[in-house]
């Protein structure tokens, strides 16, 4: 039987070979998630990975080469030296297509002149990552930034979005997406025992980055004003990243009703959404907001704010509530927490619209071969 297959006139291979391009950090052996991923991945491709690498590890094993491990300046390094690093691998293995992450790798791929067809994909507003991410002295960066993620959009051959805010993102340019999936996240462990009931103690969950772009800031002064009023409950934060200062000012203020840690386990994120009435995502910008079918699958609601991907998986009223403001954000925590049969209603619905969200290794990866042989079909 042939390997090849012709479609336009065009040879395509069975197992075409593909290079995926990511900022994201990897380490090896992948975990038993990944692997999974990949795995499936691997079925559909002759695959190699171009991403960033751990502070220790291997760095090559044939399919993954991991770069950068720089440091402070770890970020800078790896897009600086991304052109070089795509050059090599690219007259090594050949690739057919090349997946790029975000719109400014793709542009960093096309400066390095690589003829293979590229795709882009949109994980969420790419104008958040000198906005609201990292340190204020990013802001500076914007023009330029936004400038070369724009320029790498419009010179891909196909973008790929993950929700119909993403997509509206890439109509605004005036392009349209090959296709529209989420990219594939290790939900089975939300599934691996059922649900259990709302606890008795009232409490509300923040799980996320401390950045800007997550509103860590006004979900501290929404709880401000909402715990007085909720003298039983608990709000319990879990992160870390750039902007520690807010919840420690917050445990000052709200002791006895707050909690932090800045770190859990896959396994212990389960545990935590147990433990929880409801999730609260306060994100000014967030491309789906996988936590939100995180909790869906513990049969948790959430309170989310009405911007970007949140609006695409919360349903006012039906398995979460939807707020515009902090002050809003305060009176809804109220709300879920101080009534049981609100939040068991709402809790209802997000068990029930999970599955929508929930998708196999093999889902993925048929999804991303249909994208990639469209691709290359195109003339």
């Amino acid at each position: 039987m042939s390997n090849v297959g012709h479609v336009n006139g065009s040879a395509i291979s069975a197992r075409p070979r593909l290079l995926m391009v990511a900022r994201m950090h990897y380490e090896l052996p992948l975990s038993p998630a990944l692997t999974r991923k990949f795995d499936a991945l691997r079925e559909r491709f002759t695959l190699r990975v171009l991403a960033a690498g751990g502070a220790a590890g291997p760095s090559d094993d044939g399919v993954f080469r991991l770069v950068g491990r720089g440091g402070r300046l770890d970020g800078l390094l790896f897009y600086l030296l991304l052109p070089g690093h795509v050059r090599r691998i690219v007259r090594e293995f050949r690739p057919e297509a090349v997946v790029a992450q975000s719109p400014y790798e793709a542009a960093l791929i096309r400066l390095a002149r690589v003829r293979a067809k590229l795709i882009v994909e949109v994980h969420g507003d790419w104008r958040t990552a000198t906005r609201m991410y990292g340190s204020p002295l990013r802001r500076a960066l914007s023009p330029v930034a936004d400038a070369i993620a724009l320029w790498g959009l419009r010179h891909a051959d196909a973008v790929r979005s993950i929700s119909p805010y993403t997509s509206a993102l890439v109509r605004e340019q005036g392009l349209e997406p090959i296709a529209e999936f989420a990219t594939y996240s290790d939900l089975g462990r939300f599934l691996d025992s059922p649900t259990v009931p709302l606890p008795e103690q009232p409490a509300a969950l923040f799980i996320g980055v401390l950045e800007r772009y997550k509103n860590v800031d006004g979900l501290a002064n929404a709880w401000r004003a909402a715990a007085p009023r909720v003298p039983d409950a608990t709000l319990r934060l879990v992160g870390r990243g750039t902007q520690p200062e807010i919840p420690t000012q917050l445990l000052r203020d709200v002791p006895g009703q707050t909690e932090w840690v800045e770190r859990l386990t896959p396994e212990e994120v389960a545990t935590a959404l147990d433990a929880a009435t409801c999730l609260v995502l306060p994100s000014r910008s967030e491309g789906l907001g996988r936590v939100l079918i995180e909790a869906f699958l513990r049969g948790r609601p959430a309170i989310g704010m009405a911007v970007g991907g949140i609006r695409d998986v919360i349903e006012d009223g039906v398995n979460g509530l939807l707020v515009s403001s902090d002050a809003e954000l305060a009176e809804a925590l109220v709300r879920v927490l101080s009534d049981r049969e609100l939040a068991a209603r709402l809790a209802e619905g997000a068990a029930a619209s999970a599955a929508r969200w929930y998708a196999t290794p093999d889902d993925f990866a048929d999804n991303l071969a249909g994208v990639v042989r469209r691709t290359l079909s195109a003339s």
